[in-house]
């Protein structure tokens, strides 16, 4: 199993990651919190939704820090 697929595979559900794999085209991240990783994909969810990566499609992963606070909206 490649190194990032073996990290996604210990960490802990809840855990912030940037996960970056292939597409048709290139390459994309997902970066959000780890739902979920089996034998053939992780979950991660992202702002949008929930994304399902195959394990056999992720060239690199790792832990972020967690997001900075929102930012009150100024004033009018």
């Amino acid at each position: 199993m490649p190194a990032p697929a073996r990290f996604l595979a210990s960490a802990e559900p809840g855990t912030r990651v940037v996960v970056r794999y292939r597409i048709e085209g290139g390459l994309t991240d997902a970066l959000g919190h780890l739902l979920a990783c089996d034998a053939g994909s992780c979950t991660v969810r992202t702002r949008q939704s929930d994304v399902v990566i195959p394990l056999e499609l992720v060239v690199a992963a790792k832990e972020v820090p967690p997001a900075p606070p929102s930012r009150r909206p100024a004033r009018a």
